[in-house]
């Protein structure tokens, strides 16, 4: 019922405009349980702090903590330590004593701040709920109730097993469904557009059918309904559930798509160079289409170019040098498009031009840690 009533008044939020309820943010764990989060958190948080895959960058953390702080209101936003960690996957989370994490996968992925806005007040949204801690509990109870039954009888044991770990995942899954909605009321509360958590959603599905087409697998159904044993709601699901709560909003907004670039344009030639590691030549492909929606920037020809030369087939090959001229003719400034022009030359056969790209790349950066393998591949 308190589940029911959380959600009753979610919905209240986007149609009606309510404000948000009043936020503690001075808030200390009660119990033993909920002690001990916090103290195995804090751990984790001083861990994070001399972590090496952390962003330390003044400007980005400040930005991103904007958008935070934007989305969710000033008041919630002091509550939270914010760490970007350098990490190439779709990811954020929030730990139970306020410390949140931001993976540069996610900063990658999204399109503009309110995209944002509406990832950070989802995991926000599980902090201010508990859900840790409610989670931890349920498991627990569920774990003795299993335990008991065993001993008492084994043969009830195995027939109730299933469903009750069932139950477990079917909580979950309310809670992920709870803090969707929360964040979806947050933005309706900010100046981002509530519609904006949707196409994230809708990106991530298409992204993986890339990934699995890219890797000759067969491409998924995308359902309504999550498996026995699923924790999320299944990306359509959300999809459709959050489309249809924020046209109740029908808050317009500004997702600040051209701040949002900006920002991050420092930073995407690392991101992109970390993607393009995980072997995932459809996911990426896809990926770096969306990226390029406005156009090819001399940045995303180079990235391109490096994930098909990596791909290696003969075609690739070609592909590669085509992006690679194109990412040079376009005002790429970094010599490595050189090499990878006349690495990728070299493999097609195409032995004077390929010499001569890599000669390009020697006469820029002649203390390149490579330099002694490319000047024997050129004969210097």
């Amino acid at each position: 019922m308190k589940r029911l009533a959380v959600l009753s008044g979610i919905a209240f939020a986007l149609t009606a405009a309510a404000p948000l309820p009043p936020y503690t943010p001075a808030y200390e764990p009660t119990g033993v349980d909920e002690r001990g989060m916090w103290m195995q958190a804090d751990e984790a948080e001083r861990q994070m702090r001399d972590s090496p895959f952390v962003l330390r960058d003044p400007a980005l953390n400040a930005y991103v903590r904007g958008i935070l702080c934007r989305t969710v209101g000033q008041d919630r936003c002091q509550s939270t330590r914010l760490y970007i960690q350098r990490l190439p996957i779709f990811n954020a989370t929030m730990y139970p004593n306020g410390m949140m994490t931001v993976w540069s996968g996610l900063l990658l992925r999204v399109r503009n701040e309110a995209e944002l806005g509406a990832v950070l007040g989802h995991e926000f949204g599980h902090f201010e709920q508990r859900h840790t801690l409610e989670g931890f509990k349920r498991a627990r109870g569920l774990g003795d109730l299993l335990t008991w039954t065993a001993l008492l009888s084994p043969t009830l044991y195995s027939s109730m097993a299933t469903s009750v770990i069932g139950g477990f995942y079917s909580f979950s899954r309310g809670q992920e469904t709870e803090a969707d909605l929360l964040g979806l009321a947050y933005l309706a509360q900010s100046p981002y557009p509530a519609a904006s958590a949707t196409p994230v959603w809708e990106r991530l599905m298409a992204e993986a059918d890339a990934t699995a087409a890219g890797r000759k697998r067969k491409v998924k159904t995308h359902r309504y309904s999550a498996g026995f044993f699923a924790s999320h709601p299944t990306e359509l699901t959300r999809a459709t559930y959050l489309r249809d709560a924020a046209a109740k909003a029908n808050d317009p907004g500004d997702p600040a798509a051209a701040a949002y670039r900006a920002a991050l344009a420092p930073f995407i030639a690392d991101f992109l160079t970390d993607q393009i590691k995980l072997n995932d030549f459809g996911g990426t492909d896809y990926l770096l289409a969306q990226l390029a929606a406005d156009g090819w920037t001399p940045d995303l020809l180079y990235a391109r170019a490096e994930l098909y030369r990596q791909r290696g087939n003969p075609r690739d090959l070609a592909s590669a040098a085509q992006f690679y001229q194109q990412a040079i003719d376009g005002g790429f400034a970094g010599a490595e498009a050189q090499r990878g022009l006349g690495l990728s030359l070299l493999r097609s056969q195409q032995l004077e031009a390929g010499k001569a790209a890599l000669r390009r790349y020697l006469d820029a950066k002649p203390g390149a840690p490579d330099a002694a393998m490319i000047g024997a591949l050129v004969g210097q």
